[in-house]
């Protein structure tokens, strides 16, 4: 497995986008994490602040909930298999990453009011701003908008399987893809034998060859890469120019005969996988280098585990003794481990109640249904640092929350009028480079590969032309060669095709333009004094802002005319935070 870990944005987090996220006098550093119990008896689903246990809410449901923060831990999924029933939580806390910073706000608590009914719901699936969640009888799944979840708003749509069966679906670029099952059921077993995935089309369509994967099951997201658990290894998918590229990574000779992988978690700095492997087992998945599939044995039967998203290189493991483990995924062992719980056999029904974990910043929740409690336990000591009580039998659990600031003022891109192009001229103001600075990459590729989709579709509901009619105006818009620019100090650089150009820049004034529609917009311009003979004499940025404020994304214009560059107002290159990733873009874009 490589030895480096792609970057991530620190939390660094505001209630609003508006405001000089690193300036502002009224910021307040918050650490909060929220977690949701759901019981094994009764139906109900407490939530409460980590350390603040007294903040409690309960929320009612019709039975056992297997619970899912997605959205970022914007919104907890309570799935119901045996009643049929889906319900979704607004979890109170809200992270947009703006790359340097990221912005939270903070709320109590709210179940969203419509639910989901049909056949059997069982997996969900989170990405790409889409949730996908298997209804197993019903032949289908129901796709959740995420952006609308987030407003309270239960809006879906239907892929349809060529037949009923216990299964996934997920997005893969501007692909589909879907878990396929035969008619002819497992000797002894009445369900239909799953035997691989196929790429479809938003409505079911098959688009291409079934991927073998016998007996498919557990499914998860890291970096590029989708992978799922087969009878012959390990299934890896990817977006590819013709469309989805399958790759089978097969269980290595050495490994314990007669096991499978059947659950498997996505690293979310490291492209890596961490799944189950039999009931004493665990495999570390590296899609792309050798040694692709790691084995680690358990002294013990495993009960959970979960991987640490702050920090990639380690999960955790909960076995049947009662111990925590450290599980290094760089060197494939366990570095540490502890007693935490009495011991929770094994044996019996697969969802009798025992422990469940999750990760909290520097913690490790974890339910223990015999006590009555949720415990917190160090990460990195492996020792208890506190007990909750919840009563009843706590079960499965999930996490939501972060850290970073809170400013005062409202969530928005400051005065709502001014980011529509309505504003006075003596609002406007001069601005540094410094509004600018940061490590930024261009939007163009996620439209070509349909990841912006999802924002066209939206544009389109509210707006007055077609998807078809958006996608074309931004794919003129956002179209540019230059897939990478940082700013530092005075420096700004523009990576091309693997060139760099590399100039100096000072500010040389501002222009206030009007548009046909009647709304105005100011251009930044910033001169070249120094650099690369190639680099543009001008810059121009327009960003919504017409004062000095740090930028969360622009829009940019380049060349040796000034006066030609106002005038341009067809293609203009955007860039966002190299660190945001293509879902969290996606969320934003359709923000706003």
């Amino acid at each position: 497995m490589k030895r480096w870990i792609l970057g991530v944005s620190a939390l660094a987090i505001s209630a609003g986008i508006a405001g000089p996220a690193a300036f502002a006098d009224d910021e307040e550093d918050v650490t909060l994490y929220r977690v949701f119990v759901g019981d094994h008896a009764d139906a109900k689903v407490t939530a409460f602040d980590l350390d603040k246990p007294e903040n409690r809410w309960n929320f009612e449901t019709t039975g056992q909930s297997k619970l899912y923060s997605v959205n970022d831990g914007a919104a907890i999924v309570a799935v119901e298999s045996n009643n049929d029933t889906v319900r979704f939580i607004n979890s109170g806390i809200s992270l947009q990453s703006h790359g340097e910073h990221s912005d939270i706000e903070i709320t109590d608590p709210s179940a969203v009011e419509k639910p989901l009914t049909g056949p059997r719901p069982f997996h969900v699936i989170d990405h790409d701003g889409k949730l996908a969640i298997n209804f197993d009888k019903g032949g289908y799944a129901e796709i959740v908008d995420v952006h609308e979840l987030s407003h309270g708003k239960v809006e879906t749509s239907r892929l349809t399987q060529a037949r009923a069966h216990h299964g996934f679906v997920a997005p893969i670029g501007r692909n589909w893809v879907t878990t396929v099952a035969s008619d002819a059921p497992v000797a002894g077993d009445s369900a239909p034998t799953r035997v691989g995935l196929q790429a479809v089309t938003v409505d079911g369509t098959p688009v291409g060859d079934v991927a073998t994967c016998t007996g498919i099951h557990g499914e998860a997201f890291s970096g590029a890469y989708l992978a799922a658990g087969c009878k012959e290894g390990i299934l890896t998918v990817t977006a590819g120019k013709e469309g989805v590229v399958t790759k089978l990574l097969a269980y290595p000779a050495d490994l314990p005969t007669g096991q499978t992988t059947g659950t498997l978690l996505g690293a979310k700095s490291m492209q890596a996988f961490l799944g189950n492997y039999g009931a004493k087992g665990l495999v570390v998945v590296d899609p792309v280098d050798a040694p692709n599939v790691q084995y680690i044995e358990l002294p013990f039967r495993r009960i959970d585990f979960v991987l640490d998203p702050a920090n990639a290189r380690f999960g955790y493991v909960l076995t049947e003794d009662g111990s925590l483990h450290q599980v290094d995924m760089l060197d494939g062992t366990l570095s540490k481990s502890a007693k935490v719980t009495e011991p929770y056999s094994m044996d019996g029904h697969w969802n009798d109640p025992r422990p469940r974990i999750a990760m909290a910043g520097d913690e490790v929740v974890m339910s223990d249904p015999n006590a009555g409690v949720v415990r917190r336990i160090s990460k990195d000591e492996l020792t208890q640092a506190g007990a909750i009580a919840v009563g009843g039998k706590p079960y499965n659990i999930a996490v939501a929350g972060g850290s970073g600031k809170v400013h005062d003022h409202a969530h928005g891109h400051g005065d709502p009028q001014i980011y529509k192009g309505y504003f006075e001229d003596s609002q406007v103001k001069d601005r540094p480079l410094s509004d600018y600075a940061g490590d930024w990459k261009s939007v163009y590729p996620y439209l070509q590969d349909g990841t912006l989709d999802p924002v066209w579709e939206h544009k389109a509901k509210a707006g007055t032309m077609s998807v078809e009619e958006y996608r074309a105006e931004y794919e003129a818009g956002y179209r540019t060669n230059v897939g990478r620019i940082t700013i530092k100090g005075g420096v700004v650089s523009f990576y091309e095709n693997g060139k760099v150009l590399k100039a100096n820049y000072a500010y040389d004034g501002k222009e206030i333009l009007t548009y046909k529609k009647g709304n105005r917009g100011v251009r930044f311009v910033f001169k070249k004094v120094a650099g690369d003979a190639t680099a543009p004499q001008f810059i121009q940025f327009s960003d919504h802002r017409i004062a000095p404020e740090k930028t969360d994304h622009y829009h940019i214009y380049w060349g040796n005319d000034r006066a030609a560059l106002l005038a341009e107002v067809t293609n203009w290159p955007t860039y966002y935070p190299s660190s945001m990733t293509p879902e969290q873009i996606v969320s934003e874009m359709k923000a706003h």
